[in-house]
């Protein structure tokens, strides 16, 4: 599937710590013409999501130590811009409160990654099924 025309000159924010997982989404998503603003802690993507113009995010749930991406979440749900999780746990393990937001589970590859980042600006994002 060609994303070109959906992503090119989306400005995204990406929440992960993990550098290896981080340089590989960040690849994809220049690749397919994204401005990527790369978060690696939890204090790092909230600054930039209060500050910076952002067309989507993708979070990592859990950014290691026990601390999850959802304060993040819910500044994006209140400035109504479209998020997806990316977490290596089922997503039936989400937080009530994003119980049925979209998903993409790690590992993925980079076209799994655009592909859901598609879904996610099109409407069509997989979302898990109801608890």
């Amino acid at each position: 599937m060609n994303h070109d025309a959906i992503l090119t000159g989306c400005s995204v924010l990406l929440v992960e710590d993990e550098s290896l997982v981080s340089m590989m989404a960040e690849d994809a998503l220049l690749d397919a013409g994204c401005e990527v603003l790369l978060a690696m802690r939890l204090q790092e993507g909230l600054a930039v999501c209060a500050t910076a113009n952002i067309d989507f995010a993708i979070l990592d749930v859990n950014l290691g130590g026990g601390i999850l991406s959802y304060p993040i979440a819910a500044e994006l749900q209140r400035r109504g811009i479209p998020f997806l999780f990316a977490t290596g746990y089922a997503a039936t393990e989400l937080a009530a409160d994003y119980a049925l937001s979209p998903v993409i589970e790690k590992p993925y590859t980079p076209r799994e990654l655009l592909d859901a980042a598609h879904g996610l600006l099109t409407g069509t994002a997989a979302v898990p099924t109801p608890r």
